[in-house]
């Protein structure tokens, strides 16, 4: 008698390839997608730090009010980038106030799924410690800035941060941020600030056209020793 052969055995399907891009555009247990208007709260200072914050589109301001009630701005973030991560390393409470500059679409991400999608899944763990690195790169040339540079150069360097013209071509600021922000992110007053931008537009480096733009040329301000400041008399 011929033995009758065996089905084959089904083939399992391999699992789904791990998407970072399609994580954090799709919401499931442990994510949620919330847009907020200009000057709505995301999260205030004081808050349990129970989740991390994704921005998938707009502009976010990070300010931190002292205990003698002086706030200050510590960061500008936009698109594709993380806020609130310091919940990761066991902060309790948010250590500043989270506000849309513009109107922002934003993906909450709670902690337990954060911790275990770090763990899990090596490509979004890759991009997020990028996205730490920058960050704190940029951190440490805040803190050099505030040391070493001028009012006047740590105000060019955040005009430029906030929209380096690309080829010399003029481009918008799309935030509309105020000269009262510029100068808590700097350190100085807000007439020293429209001072110093009064110069910069004569001198031609920004201008005003029912919006602020930012020209590349403003990067000279950085490159200029102290003695030939655009600030300095003649």
């Amino acid at each position: 008698m011929k033995k009758q052969a065996k089905p084959a055995a089904k083939k399992s399907k391999a699992p789904a390839k791990f998407d970072p891009l399609a994580f954090l555009e799709t919401t499931a247990k442990g994510r949620v997608i919330a847009t907020y208007p200009i000057k709505k709260i995301i999260f205030t200072q004081g808050d349990a730090a129970d989740s991390v914050f994704y921005i998938k589109k707009g502009k976010v301001k990070v300010t931190v009010v002292s205990k003698a009630g002086k706030e200050a701005v510590v960061a500008i973030l936009g698109q594709h980038e993380f806020l609130g991560e310091g919940c990761l390393i066991g902060q309790p409470k948010r250590l500043g106030t989270a506000t849309a500059m513009t109107e922002c679409t934003v993906m909450k991400v709670a902690k337990v799924e954060m911790q275990r999608v770090l763990q899990d899944e090596t490509a979004f763990a890759q991009i997020f410690i990028t996205h730490v690195l920058a960050r704190n790169a940029r951190v440490e040339e805040d803190l050099v800035d505030q040391l070493f540079n001028s009012t006047e150069k740590r105000l060019a360097r955040v005009l430029l941060l906030a929209n380096f013209g690309k080829e010399g071509r003029p481009e918008p600021i799309i935030a509309k941020i105020s000269q009262e922000t510029l100068a808590e992110m700097i350190g100085t007053t807000r007439s020293r600030v429209s001072h110093f931008m009064n110069n910069f537009r004569r001198l031609g480096f920004i201008d005003y056209n029912g919006h602020l733009e930012v020209h590349s040329s403003l990067l000279s301000v950085l490159l200029t020793e102290p003695s030939n400041s655009v600030s300095q008399p003649k």
